[in-house]
């Protein structure tokens, strides 16, 4: 899914107009964005949370030449899904699983 199918969704789901539910993705990706910069942890219930990770530095190499190259540390974005997103996400694959297959026929 991407970001202008997820505006689409939004604007079908709560019957409004697409420039407005475009203005409401926009906020809360920002929003997002603005608290992950000041290191603030977003946690939204029965989803997940983000936060940002400390990565250390590290020597890398130039994939084409295979010289070494010093990586600074740097911030990174990680998201935790929570338990229950994790239960649906694997309840829907269950029942995928569970279910009997098709039974075809044979021409003789």
């Amino acid at each position: 899914m991407t970001k202008a199918d997820l505006i689409e969704e939004v604007s079908r789901v709560v019957e409004m107009t697409r420039k407005d539910s475009e203005v409401i993705v926009e906020t809360i990706f920002e929003s997002i964005v603005k608290a992950l910069r000041a290191a603030d942890k977003i946690e939204i219930r029965g989803f997940g949370s983000f936060r940002t990770r400390q990565r250390k530095p590290r020597v890398g190499r130039n994939p084409k030449t295979g010289a070494r190259v010093e990586v600074p540390s740097k911030k990174v974005p990680y998201f935790k899904p929570s338990k229950e997103l994790k239960d649906l996400i694997n309840a829907s694959r269950a029942a995928e699983v569970s279910a009997p297959a098709p039974v075809t026929q044979h021409q003789s």
